[in-house]
């Protein structure tokens, strides 16, 4: 098992120190899985296709490429620094195609003050928590035919909201959501989505000034579906949003939260949990940008992998500006590989362009059973495949006692007993 871990000292630099130095993307191999893939290197370097920062090319997160439109984004070919990882092949075409198929039906359950509204792409509140960041964002953005608008009341409270994408096509489609959460609300929002589907799909998140939302976005997708979706949120003054990130579904799904910070004091908590199995790629890449003073941020994402050629991808970036003063941050991902044949890939990265913040660190963890809790475990009496289960279920179950919704934690309780029954099997 491997560990990488730093942390920043909570006593602050003198004004004028330098920027804490050591604290850049880490290079690794592109992914096999893509097109003339080969490691970075030499002449691959110079290939290594990267947009924006200082330097070296793509050197700062805050120097990739954002835009509405598509053909502001080189056309893809896995070498860049967003798809290294990702199988380009089996991604349907929505990097580059036209996304005219039907999106899958949005259902709306339990909303007591909540509204939704049907709007044109030109509304106002299309855009206004986040501008995309990769191609297949834009390519979302240019297709999706209109934008569903979930507004939450300021200052109500209790208000829970169930939202169910159920796809029934595997034609290449886009689909559009802005969240709404007014000043001083609280409120959980479930993202449900099931079915068959090839999906772009953006989703914002407006949590304005003392807003407190939850969201709890589940990817339980039948075998064949193919999910790209990015998350764009953006956290007032202070507000807090707690993000958490269920997949197990799909045949490939991408996932990319991004949280900016638009006022002091706010609060971000992105959580995850993924279960891949046989042949699935689960991706999750992750941004917190701390554009202001006095913020926090806390990410821990757990994943289990089990079956062959079963692959799992998790980015955490972390960019913490000079404006950012008094900034605690930390980030983890933590993976447990059940069978041989399965790949995970973790790439913690922290920047830090202040040294006046409060603290500062990340980790990543790749490893199998810990010989020493089943030995725990067995010698109390209880067989080697009960002691495996308990300890799958004991690390995972640090995600699913983050979710506070009964019924979602039953769900996810079933599901995992699913996936350790196909492990004995």
């Amino acid at each position: 098992m491997t560990d990488t871990a730093t942390h920043e000292s909570s006593e602050k630099a003198r004004i004028g120190a330098p920027s804490i130095s050591g604290f850049t993307e880490e290079g690794e191999n592109l992914s096999p899985l893509n097109e003339a893939a080969s490691p970075i290197g030499g002449d691959a370097v110079k290939a290594h296709s990267h947009g924006g920062g200082a330097g070296i090319p793509d050197s700062s997160r805050a120097g990739r490429k954002t835009s509405y439109n598509v053909e502001d984004f080189p056309v893809l070919t896995g070498r860049e620094e967003d798809f290294r990882f990702t199988p380009l092949k089996r991604m349907g075409g929505l990097h580059k195609n036209e996304l005219t198929g039907p999106a899958p039906e949005l259902s709306v359950s339990d909303a007591k003050v909540s509204t939704m509204e049907t709007v044109a792409m030109s509304d106002p509140r299309v855009g206004s928590a986040g501008i995309p960041e990769d191609r297949v964002s834009a390519n979302a953005w240019k297709h999706a035919a209109e934008a569903k608008v979930l507004t939450i009341p300021a200052g109500s409270t209790g208000e829970q909201v169930t939202l169910t994408y159920t796809g029934t096509s595997t034609e290449a489609a886009a689909s559009h959501l802005v969240v709404v959460a007014e000043a001083n609300s609280e409120s959980v929002v479930v993202i449900d989505h099931v079915g068959s589907a090839v999906l772009a799909q953006n989703i914002e998140f407006d949590v304005q000034e003392g807003a407190k939302l939850t969201v709890i976005s589940l990817q339980a997708w039948n075998d064949d579906a193919i999910h790209a979706s990015s998350h764009l949120a953006k956290v007032g003054k202070k507000a807090k949003l707690k993000h958490i990130a269920v997949t197990y579904g799909g045949n490939l799904v991408r996932l990319t939260p991004s949280a900016h910070f638009g006022g002091e004091n706010g609060e971000v908590e992105l959580f995850g949990l993924y279960f891949a199995d046989a042949g699935q790629h689960l991706e999750h890449r992750l941004f917190v940008d701390h554009a202001t003073e006095n913020c926090k941020s806390n990410v821990l994402y757990k994943g289990a992998l089990q079956g062959k050629d079963a692959h799992t991808v998790w980015v955490g970036d972390v960019l913490i500006r000079k404006e950012a003063k008094g900034t605690n941050s930390y980030e983890a991902n933590r993976n447990l590989v059940l069978t041989e044949g399965a790949r995970a890939d973790s790439v913690p990265n922290l920047e830090i362009e202040t040294g006046l913040i409060d603290g500062a660190g990340h980790a990543s963890t790749t490893g199998r059973f810990d010989d020493n809790h089943l030995f725990y475990l067995m010698s109390r009496g209880i067989d080697e495949k009960t002691a495996r289960r308990l300890v799958v279920r004991g690390f995972l179950n640090e995600i699913v006692q983050q979710i506070r919704v009964p019924e979602i934690e039953e769900r996810l309780a079933e599901t995992i007993e699913r996936e350790l029954a196909a492990t004995d099997s």
